[in-house]
């Protein structure tokens, strides 16, 4: 994801101990339930007509309508952060549309009302609206009343949607290698655009154990050294993470290249083979697994053929495929085969939060977002993955997030 093309829906960094965090949001929490991953290719095959516009008509109550996006105006002064984000984002999302990246990404987009220039009016428009709207209600008038709404067809053509998330990972790392610190991650060969298909696997460019070293083809490639394997391996899966050095230094590092083979869920392997129960499905259970069976990674993180290369971007945070940074809770992945690159579009569904006693608990919420990411995992209309930020708290998040939903592209009307 991010800059990258690869995602980890049944895993991520947690150990599930919060601090209380409050959120002012108006939806009633439930219990989170313990998810079951599925695998990315078991999703329908995309469609010529992802989006249909729909008449979204009249409803009550307004809280629990589209566009009714409370956090957006928390707190007393004009400009909430959360506000500020998404104006953020859309800003990042103009940039990227006046870019030849974005004329050729629209040249043969399949819906031909949804133009590059339509996108851009659109954004521009939402904009204003966003800094001069005084509550969730007045924004969410404007919206329904100047906007036209265009539903993904979801993966069963009635727009079910499923939402997972992905999140930047905050590990300790070293520019040298060391005792402690011996599982690299690597940039990307010079002539790797004139590699011949198929690609060499993961287990030939690291080795079964990780640590191929002098033998690898990849030698004198190393960035950086992690002293957990698995931490170097999750940094593989999602696509970028801030690297705090041993010289005291911060940096981080991002998607720039990966090898051509589908996602493989370590967590569905696992499963399968009985090494975990369904109750067992999350990080925390997964990581005491490996901690318990250290070799057992020799067995299944090969598994996952893929291999990431990555370029340090030196503390910018996670980029997203359109090639801008990404927002917390403001950016989601998409098939950008499909989706409109850059657009802004509202996410309906389930997402973790903590409540005031630090527990994750589910909240349904309407949400604008700005599409600017990608993902190998995350194909046809029914797949969205939503970037929840940096560190602890986002990777719990991130680990049990796993709910269906809808997807809505707004377009101002012609």
């Amino acid at each position: 994801m991010l800059g990258k093309t690869s995602t980890l829906f049944t895993l991520s960094l947690g150990i599930f101990l919060f601090k209380p965090v409050q959120l002012a949001l108006s939806e009633t929490p439930t219990p989170i339930p313990t998810p079951v991953p599925t695998s990315p290719t078991e999703v329908s095959s995309p469609r010529k007509q992802p989006l249909k516009l729909i008449d979204i008509g009249n409803c009550t109550p307004r809280y629990a309508c589209l566009g009714w996006d409370k956090q957006l105006f928390q707190g007393h002064r004009k400009l909430s952060p959360d506000r500020q984000g998404l104006l953020t984002a859309v800003d990042r999302s103009l940039s990227y549309l006046e870019t030849k990246k974005a004329i050729a990404d629209y040249q043969n987009y399949p819906i031909p009302e949804i133009t590059r220039e339509r996108v851009i009016k659109s954004l521009q428009r939402f904009r204003q609206l966003l800094i001069t709207a005084q509550s969730p209600a007045q924004l969410q008038d404007a919206v329904r009343r100047e906007f036209a709404f265009y539903k993904s067809v979801g993966s069963d053509d009635k727009g079910t949607v499923k939402f997972t998330a992905y999140y930047e990972p905050i590990y300790q790392a070293s520019r040298v290698p060391t005792p402690e610190y011996k599982y690299p991650i690597y940039q990307a060969p010079a002539d790797f655009d004139q590699w011949s298909k198929p690609h060499p696997k993961r287990v030939e460019l690291e080795g079964v154990d990780g640590l191929l070293g002098k033998k690898s083809q990849l030698r004198g490639l190393e960035m950086f050294w992690l002293r957990d394997r698995f931490q170097a391996y999750l940094i593989h899966v999602q696509g970028s993470a801030q690297l705090k050095l041993t010289d005291g230094t911060i940096t981080s590092v991002s998607f720039t290249r990966g090898t051509d083979y589908p996602w493989t869920s370590t967590g569905k392997q696992l499963f399968q083979d009985g090494k975990l129960t369904k109750e067992e499905l999350n990080m925390p259970a997964i990581i005491r697994y490996f901690q318990k069976n250290p070799q057992e990674m020799n067995n299944y993180l090969p598994r996952w053929e893929r291999f990431i290369f990555f370029k340090e971007s030196k503390g910018k945070g996670a980029s997203g495929s359109i090639g801008v940074p990404l927002v917390p809770e403001r950016s989601i992945a998409t098939d950008k085969s499909i989706m409109p690159p850059g657009a802004l579009a509202i996410i309906n569904g389930s997402f973790p939060y903590p409540n005031r006693r630090g527990n994750l608990v589910n909240l349904r919420v309407s949400r604008f977002v700005l599409d600017q990411d990608t993902g190998s995992a995350i194909k046809s209309p029914g797949r969205v993955d939503y970037f929840l930020g940096s560190g602890d708290l986002a990777g719990d998040r991130a680990g049990i997030t796993t709910a269906t939903g809808s997807l809505y592209y707004l377009l101002l009307k012609k």
